[in-house]
């Protein structure tokens, strides 16, 4: 099934990173959010009024929340779809992360009303009707709701979306959860116990304001700027590192705005002695090459000397006293001047953000460290902390 809508509504379906295709793929997933739990929402409602149950009505009210949540997400798509104009040269893809925030606080909301009347049937135990009709509706939504979390745990993978991918796991949820109303409904049948049919609920409601909670949490996340995917990160560095020319790299800065929409900007070092218009070329092959990829790549190059040996010696030891410091502090773009009475070595460290001292004390730490090698020795450091993670 999920094949053929693919097929019915997604041109060029195999061409997952082109924005118009990605788009398409989500608009296709919102329609089917909608339709599919706009019915399991009204006959769970409608059963859960007519037969008395609140567990079947929080249900019903979950499916209407999710209902909602993907009208949103298809109206994120829509949006987040928009090309970039001068108001947002970035392009408008973060309206996506937008969107899951306004589900978020409505799934709360719901959450917290859904609390109030289960507390209320707890309170004032009335026993629910028990109806083959809603028993049918109730397995009905198990095998849709299955469903629905292998068709978005598909399409959320083949477009790489969090949003589908988290709409998935909603949908495994929901299986869960209606499970657990059916099962409600069969043992209130048989013992007679009134106000399990409230617990069930109060659990429904809980359950539906933790999810809100943990959804606002991740569509924050991300506008407000969060370290990039571990993952993306490595592969850009290796892939940098593979470049013929390119002895290091350093100052890989990530920005995310919105998904299919990476900017990045990272420091590569080039032997000194070579031709300043051929390292200037390897990062515009670079540049471009990322290009291709999805990812707005801005390189910035920086010569290195590797034929003194004074400095390279220099250098490991400075290298050997970071590494001795058990913070996992690294060191680019270190240079030597020499003097009279002195020599400074200027350079770069990275500080990882769970390193604890300040800049002063990391500098004064080094500093004396390094004039205990030799007093001669003095150091002028530039203290960056890791964007990275």
């Amino acid at each position: 099934m999920t094949s053929l809508l693919i097929r019915l509504f997604v041109k060029n379906s195999d061409q997952v990173k082109d924005h118009k295709v990605r788009e398409s793929y989500g608009k296709m997933a919102g329609i089917v959010g909608i339709c599919c739990n706009a019915l399991l929402s009204a006959a769970k409602i409608i059963a859960g009024w007519l037969f008395k149950s609140v567990s079947i009505l929080a249900d019903g009210v979950n499916n209407l929340s999710d209902a909602t949540s993907s009208l949103v997400t298809l109206i994120g798509f829509k949006l987040s779809g928009r090309p970039a104009d001068k108001e947002h040269p970035f392009g408008h893809a973060r309206m996506e992360y937008v969107s899951g925030l306004v589900v978020a606080f409505f799934i709360v909301l719901v959450g917290f009303d859904l609390t109030k009347s289960s507390f209320d049937k707890i309170i004032h135990p009335e026993a629910a009707d028990f109806s083959v009709i809603s028993v049918v509706i109730l397995g009905v939504s198990i095998l849709l709701k299955l469903w629905m979390f292998f068709f978005n745990r598909k399409v959320g993978k083949l477009i790489d979306s969090t949003t589908l991918e988290a709409t998935a796991a909603d949908s495994r949820n929901d299986v869960l959860m209606t499970a657990a109303v059916l099962i409600c409904a069969v043992v209130s049948r048989l013992t007679n116990f009134a106000m399990l049919d409230g617990i069930v609920g109060l659990a429904i409601a809980i359950f539906i304001v933790i999810s809100g909670i943990k959804l606002v949490s991740e569509t924050l996340s991300p506008l407000l700027g969060e370290a990039p995917n571990k993952e993306l990160v490595t592969e850009t560095l290796e892939k940098l590192r593979a470049y013929d020319g390119v002895l290091g790299v350093h100052d890989l800065m990530v920005h995310d705005y919105g998904p299919g929409r990476c900017f990045a900007s990272v420091h590569v070092e080039m032997d000194a002695k070579n031709d300043i218009l051929k390292s200037h070329d390897i990062c515009d092959n670079i540049e471009r090459d990322f290009q291709g990829e999805g990812m707005a790549l801005v390189v910035h190059l920086d010569p290195i000397i590797t034929d003194d040996e004074e400095t390279n010696e220099l250098k490991r030891m400075t290298a050997k006293l970071l590494a001795s410091m058990g913070y996992g502090i690294t060191m680019h773009d270190f240079r030597v001047v020499k003097g009279y009475t002195h020599t400074n070595l200027i350079f770069d460290i990275v500080v990882p953000f769970d390193c604890k001292l300040s800049d002063d004390d990391l500098k004064q730490s080094i500093q004396q460290m390094v004039r205990q090698e030799n007093e001669k020795l003095f150091t002028v450091i530039n203290i960056d902390r890791n964007y990275i993670g």
